[in-house]
């Protein structure tokens, strides 16, 4: 598995290098945004998580994390900032990461996200063998028909009306979830344990975040959601079906 870590912090890079050797992985350090971008833009380098800094020289994490999503949609971002403002993580979170971790953090958990988020990657053999938390509803087939919507889960796509909108890992992997459990009311809280299963760092706001983004692709009107359904005080319920109020 061959992991991006994009930190201009030598000593933290070194350090995150040497232990990710030591797991087995194949890291590659890259000081500054266009670095990054130039490695993950190589075919040849085929790299499989990304762990991205947000302040870093010449380009904001920002920026390379939103210039990384218009390059590929499907490789993991897994934040490590010193950035601690719960508008930061937003921000992170809409321009596409997956995970957001602060500075300091502890070696053991990173490492753990690490391989939750490369078990999840469609890339992963792994990711087959990993026995789900709930009961799961039948295989989603790559091309699933939504209302006016079709959802390439192959090609993390949602084809409407002759548009294409990218999804995320995160994004894809929630509203394969939903519809693997349509039907059953999910809270919020085993949502979190069951996609992204681990609940550091990550709120149960985030989810929030990552349906109105679905809700936006895959909604005939999003304010008034048939599909992705709130459920008051708990969390969603997922219908194939559109519900008539």
């Amino acid at each position: 598995m061959k992991i991006l870590i994009v930190e201009d912090e030598s000593v933290i890079a070194e350090g995150l290098k040497f232990n990710f050797e030591q797991e087995g992985y194949v890291p590659l350090v890259a000081a500054d945004g266009q670095t990054a971008l130039d490695l993950i833009s190589d075919p040849e380098q085929d790299i499989d998580v990304i762990i991205l800094d947000l302040m870093l020289p010449g380009m904001s994490g920002y920026d390379v994390c939103k210039k990384i999503r218009e390059i590929t949609p499907q490789v993991p971002i897994l934040v490590l900032s010193a950035r601690t403002l719960s508008e930061d993580k937003t921000q992170a979170f809409d321009l596409g990461a997956d995970q957001y971790m602060t500075k300091p953090f502890a070696l053991p958990e990173l490492l753990s996200r690490v391989r939750n988020l490369v078990e999840r990657h469609p890339k992963s053999e792994q990711a087959t063998k990993k026995k789900p938390r709930v009961n799961l509803g039948p295989p989603v087939p790559d091309q699933y028909e939504l209302g006016k919507s079709i959802i390439d889960f192959s090609k993390f796509q949602i084809r409407h009306e002759g548009e294409v909108e990218s999804l995320t890992t995160m994004e894809i992997q929630l509203l394969k979830y939903f519809i693997q459990n349509e039907g059953r009311v999910l809270s919020r809280t085993q949502i979190l344990e069951d996609v992204w299963n681990q609940n550091a760092e990550i709120s149960t706001r985030t989810i929030d975040n990552f349906v109105l983004r679905l809700r936006k692709m895959i909604e005939e009107n999003s304010a008034n959601p048939q599909h992705i359904v709130s459920v008051r005080g708990t969390g969603y319920q997922f219908f194939k079906t559109t519900q008539r109020s």
